[in-house]
């Protein structure tokens, strides 16, 4: 009996997989254990880690190093994967905010954010996704499939914070960039989508977003494995007719008006 999601032959890159307990190491687990032939990339050697720890899972895997926001070794990346293999059939574009695991934004109100500090958050939660769905994206529409996910936040597109001017306009543009796509795509069966996480448990959560969780209708933080599933989901064949969407894994964080102490209103 066929499974209702399989990845078998699926030629599945994944970036920003470095974490033991990201996004996007789950993303690569659980289309390996459905299937897919992974390759996981980050901008450190830890991928290599990764590599060992999915091979001993009994998954086909593959890391490899690569500063994404270098184009050149992006483009020799993508040159490399498809030589080896002929095709990439699903491309999750989950590098950004952090690369080696330590948060790094200055969290600068609007007026005091240096011109660095505002370049380099949107090179890294912009540009990266855009440097590597421009390599990817001709391989897809000349084999006719595709499926693109994007990891954006609620911070931007739905919500914001004091500080996160650079990083909400960063997350917000990936949204348009990823609509104007599937219009331009959908034809050649390729598909592109954002899943916006909320308080997500992983190692870059700070104590604060951590306590936030509480705050949550379900009275937590998110798991990084939760938020995979419905990467993995919008990667697979079952999800051919969803192009140009938003979907929110935030525990109904944002639909409540009321996020303080639940004395004070319950």
């Amino acid at each position: 009996m066929k499974q209702f999601i399989e990845f078998n032959g699926k030629v599945c890159l994944v970036t920003g997989a470095g974490s033991d307990n990201g996004i996007g190491f789950w993303t690569a687990k659980l289309l390996g254990e459905l299937g897919g032939k992974v390759i996981i990339v980050s901008t450190t050697d830890r991928i290599i880690k990764r590599q060992a720890e999915l091979t001993n899972m009994g998954i086909d895997a593959k890391g490899m190093v690569a500063d994404l926001m270098d184009r050149t070794a992006v483009r020799n990346l993508i040159s490399y994967i498809i030589k080896q293999h002929g095709k990439i059939d699903v491309l999750v574009n989950n590098a950004g905010m952090v690369q080696t695991g330590v948060r790094e934004e200055e969290f600068d109100h609007f007026e005091d954010i240096s011109y660095e500090s505002w370049d380099r958050d949107i090179s890294r939660n912009l540009d990266i996704p855009f440097n590597v769905t421009k390599e990817v994206l001709p391989y897809m529409k000349k084999n006719r499939y595709g499926r693109i996910v994007n990891t954006s936040s609620v911070t931007g597109p739905l919500v914001s914070n004091p500080g996160e001017a650079s990083y909400s306009a960063a997350k917000a543009a990936i949204i348009g960039m990823s609509k104007a796509i599937a219009i331009e795509t959908g034809a050649c069966n390729v598909t592109i989508n954002n899943v916006l996480p909320g308080w997500i448990q992983t190692s870059s959560q700070t104590e604060g977003e951590y306590q936030g969780g509480f705050n949550t209708p379900m009275k937590r933080s998110g798991t990084a494995e939760e938020v995979a599933s419905m990467i993995v989901f919008l990667c697979s064949e079952r999800a051919s007719y969803i192009t140009g969407q938003e979907f929110v894994v935030d525990g109904g964080n944002t639909i409540q008006e009321y996020k303080g102490a639940p004395q004070f209103y319950y």
